[in-house]
């Protein structure tokens, strides 16, 4: 066999600290109800440190889901949304990712998973660079935004209210402020040919 050369790949995991997976739905119409998610983690490889050939697999506890409000978060995790108890977790998987335009922003298409139903979706990500922190780790940041509509999952749930239209709207907002680590540092793996 003849060695052809060495094809670089690094892992990348998400620092959770600096990390945030956040949504907002209109509420009675009139106004946004904010939302995040404070479980989660990654598995990134990337072909050397180029995040046009991202892998990404991303999973999220369901039942850390948190509006600010006790009432509200468990009626989240209840039947009538989540049903956490049924289905514990969230995840997306990558697809394709394009390549950066002149303003660092691409587009990220994937199957997203709730209660079971899988659905591919388009999330924007605009990266904000590359950084070495005091302590020798290489960090990557991303900002990440999409929208979706929470019926295609199942997530119907809703009421009237006296003024007209429904307690809460279909479409949610998501926006992620995502720092991965580079995990593996020069980690390379031989490709060969007979």
């Amino acid at each position: 066999m003849e060695k052809t050369g060495v094809v670089q790949e690094t892992k990348w995991g998400i620092d959770a600290t600096h990390s945030e997976i956040g949504f907002k739905v209109r509420h009675m119409m009139i106004s946004n109800v904010k939302g995040t998610f404070r479980k989660f983690d990654a598995s990134i490889y990337t072909t050397a440190k180029d995040f046009t050939t991202a892998s990404v697999d991303l999973w999220i506890d369901a039942a850390s889901i948190s509006t600010g409000d006790e009432k509200r978060d468990e009626h989240l995790k209840g039947e009538d949304f989540l049903d956490v108890q049924k289905y514990k977790q969230i995840t997306f998987s990558s697809n394709t990712i394009g390549k950066p335009d002149h303003e660092s922003n691409q587009e990220l298409w994937g199957e997203l998973t709730i209660r079971d139903i899988t659905k591919n979706i388009k999330l924007n990500i605009r990266f904000g660079g590359t950084a070495t922190d005091p302590w020798g780790n290489e960090k990557a940041g991303f900002t990440v935004t999409g929208k979706i509509n929470r019926s295609d999952w199942g997530l119907v749930w809703n009421t009237a209210i006296e003024t007209g239209g429904l307690m809460v709207g279909n479409e949610i907002s998501i926006t992620c402020e995502i720092e991965l680590v580079n995990h593996v540092k020069n980690t390379g793996t031989m490709k060969l040919e007979a």
